[in-house]
C-alpha cells in the first residue's frame, strides 16, 4: 500500500503538505489540493487509522507523552509545555509511557482518537510502531530529548558534549584518575551520546575507560543502586563516577546512605560523584551535588512552539541546546 511519502513524491510536494490536504486544512491552496488528490489516486492511496485521525477542524489540544513521569526532568518539561500551550490558547494531554514501548503506544492511539492537534513525544528506548506510523502519515508531531530509530520528525534536544568535557577536566584537575561511569541503555540514543563525549573527554587526557568502569542502568534509581555496588567491589575501586540521569544518581546515593557509619566510601574524599541532569535540591544534600544542569524549560518551550509551526504547516529544523555544569562539593579536590 502506497504511503503518504511515496504520494508526496509524486505531486512533488512536502509530507506536511499532503497532510494538509488530507486534513482539509484552510491553507491549503486549489492547486495543491487538485495535485496531491490526483496523486492519491494514482497511488491508490487509502489513509489507516492514524491518517484518518487527521482532521478538518482542530481541538486545540495537543498530547505529550513522556516516558518516565517520576523523573523530576520529565515533569519540568510537562510543566513549560503546558504554559507555553496555554499561552497559544491550547491545551496539553498528558500519558505517561514508564518506558514501555507499548504503553506509548496505547497513548499515541488514544491522543489521536481524541483527534488532537498535535504530539509531543519523548520516546521510550525501544520505538513503538505506532510512534513510527504517525510520523509517516504527516501528523505533527515533535520528539524531545530522545531521537527515536525510523521515526522522521524534528526533535529538540539538550547537547551536553562540552559540558561533560568541562567536567572530566575538572575531575583530572582534582588528581582522579580513576574515572567511570554509569550509562544508560547501551541502545538509548542519550546514553550513547554521553557515553561517547565521556570517553572522548577522557581520551583529551590520555586516560582510558575501561570496560569495567562503564555500567549500564535503565535510567531509574534501582540501576543506579547495583551499578555503583558493582563499581566499588572492583578490585581497584574508580575515584570517580559520572552518573548519565538523576534518577540513577539517587540510586547510587542510597546505596552510600546504607552504608552510612560502615563503609569506607567518603564524598569527595574517596570518591567524586556527578551527574547529567539537576535538580533543585541537590544543593541541600550534604555534601551538595555536582550536576550538569540542562535548560528543561525551554526545551519543553521550544517544543511546543516547534510544535506550533508544524499544526501550522511549517517545516521545522531540529535544535540542540548547550548545559551547563554547576561544580559543587562532591566533586571538591580530596584535601579540601
Amino acid at each position: 500500500m502506497a504511503t503518504i511519502k511515496e504520494v508526496a513524491r509524486a505531486a512533488n510536494v512536502s509530507t506536511a503538505s499532503v497532510s494538509r490536504v488530507l486534513s482539509g486544512h484552510p491553507s491549503a491552496s486549489e492547486d495543491l489540493r487538485r495535485r496531491v488528490l490526483a496523486a492519491a489516486a494514482e497511488l491508490n492511496f487509502r489513509p489507516n487509522a492514524v491518517a484518518r485521525s487527521l482532521r478538518t477542524t482542530g481541538t486545540r489540544t495537543v498530547g505529550l507523552v513522556v516516558s518516565d513521569l517520576l523523573n523530576p526532568f520529565f515533569t519540568e518539561l510537562a510543566r513549560a509545555v503546558e504554559d507555553t500551550a496555554r499561552a497559544a490558547g491550547f491545551s496539553v494531554i498528558v500519558g505517561n509511557a514508564d518506558e514501555d514501548p507499548t504503553q506509548q503506544d496505547h497513548y499515541v492511539r488514544i491522543l489521536l482518537e481524541r483527534q488532537v492537534d498535535g504530539l509531543i513525544v519523548v520516546p521510550t528506548v525501544e520505538t513503538s510502531p505506532l510512534l513510527r506510523e504517525a510520523a509517516e502519515q504527516g501528523h505533527p508531531l515533535v520528539l524531545v530529548d530522545r531521537p527515536a530509530a525510523d521515526v522522521h520528525a524534528p526533535i529538540v534536544m539538550a547537547d551536553g558534549s562540552a559540558a561533560i568535557h568541562e567536567l572530566v577536566d575538572h575531575l583530572v584537575g582534582t588528581g582522579r584518575r580513576r574515572l567511570a561511569v554509569i550509562s544508560g541503555p547501551d541502545h538509548a540514543g542519550t546514553s550513547r551520546e554521553r557515553l561517547v563525549a565521556y570517553r572522548a573527554a577522557l581520551a583529551s587526557h590520555g586516560l582510558d575507560l575501561p570496560d569495567a568502569f562503564v555500567v549500564h542502568g535503565d535510567f531509574r534509581a534501582g540501576s543506579g543502586h547495583d551499578a555503583l555496588a558493582s563499581l566499588l567491589a572492583l578490585p581497584e575501586a574508580p575515584d570517580a563516577v559520572f552518573v548519565a540521569n538523576g534518577p540513577m544518581a539517587l540510586g547510587a546515593l542510597q546505596l552510600i546512605g546504607e552504608h552510612e557509619g560502615t563503609s569506607t566510601v567518603r564524598i569527595p574524599e574517596d570518591l567524586a560523584l556527578a551527574v547529567f541532569d539537576d535538580m533543585p535540591w541537590f544543593t541541600l544534600l550534604r555534601p551538595t551535588l555536582t550536576a550538569i544542569a540542562q535548560p528543561t524549560s525551554l526545551l519543553g518551550e521550544r517544543a511546543m512552539q516547534m510544535l506550533l509551526d508544524r499544526i501550522g504547516g511549517t517545516d521545522v529544523a531540529d535544535e540542540h541546546l548547550g548545559c551547563r555544569l554547576e561544580l559543587r562539593e562532591s566533586t571538591q579536590r580530596r584535601n579540601s
